[in-house]
């Protein structure tokens, strides 16, 4: 689902109203679960399992941002380098969220993706997960004759994480998982405009640079076109396939 241009904070409730509708669906099967096997039905022929009439729905939500920070629940906000006043000023907005991570920046030509995943139909593993959502990436990045890769112990899509001096990250990555329901997820820069990561630590890591597609091929690039390829990795990543409609199974 393609949200487009969308604040953050209607995006960050539609997510949450996604993934508590999926909770409320598992509490409903494992209740019907627990309701089927403390009655008496001897040989009575059964039509079906819980699970099989209520199911959870997987969503892949695509959006561009304005100009805004968010911050991660255990992250520092003193790795923000301006004042709430010249924030303001600058028109870039700020949240506290509920997601892993330290602080990082959403902007304009940035693929923001936010799946919406029941990972007990996947793996349920977060490390896993995370590792997945890299690779989605990776792969994206090598269709542009790019190679990737991750940093130890630091999460995200880096370009030359070995070479000291040279390490630059390319798309940050924080999620919330709650009854193994995902939500937040990874943030691509495309063409997206670097200096607004002046004013910022990201991540909370020091001395290493933030770069983008664009900067990498030294073009401009076609955002729709890599939200494709970003589509098609995500499916084969995942064992998936993306449909027209709003989720997925």
């Amino acid at each position: 689902m393609d949200l487009g241009q969308m604040d953050y904070k209607s995006a960050w409730d539609f997510q949450e109203s996604l993934l508590q509708n999926n909770v409320r669906i598992k509490s409903l099967i494992r209740n019907r679960e627990v309701a089927v096997n403390t009655l008496d039905v001897g040989n009575s022929p059964r039509s079906g399992s819980p699970d099989q009439i209520l199911s959870t729905r997987n969503y892949l939500l695509f959006v561009e941002h304005p100009p805004v920070l968010t911050l991660g629940k255990t992250g520092d906000v003193s790795n923000v380098l301006l004042s709430e006043e010249s924030l303001h000023e600058k028109g870039i907005q700020f949240f506290r969220t509920n997601r892993g991570g330290d602080i990082t920046f959403h902007g304009p030509q940035q693929i923001v993706g936010y799946p919406i995943l029941d990972l007990e139909k996947f793996d349920t593993d977060i490390g896993h997960y995370l590792r997945n959502l890299e690779e989605v990436i990776i792969q994206t990045l090598a269709d542009y004759g790019i190679k990737a890769g991750r940093s130890k112990g630091e999460t995200g899509v880096w370009i030359d994480p070995d070479i000291k001096g040279k390490e630059r990250k390319i798309c940050a990555i924080g999620v919330r998982c709650s009854r193994w329901i995902t939500m937040h997820g990874f943030a691509f820069n495309v063409n997206t405009d670097l200096s607004y990561f002046n004013y910022i630590i990201p991540c909370g890591i020091q001395n290493k640079q933030v770069t983008s597609l664009q900067k990498e091929c030294g073009r401009e690039m076609e955002l729709e076109e890599v939200k494709e390829k970003v589509k098609q990795n995500f499916e084969k990543v995942f064992n998936v396939r993306l449909t027209d409609r709003d989720d997925y199974s």
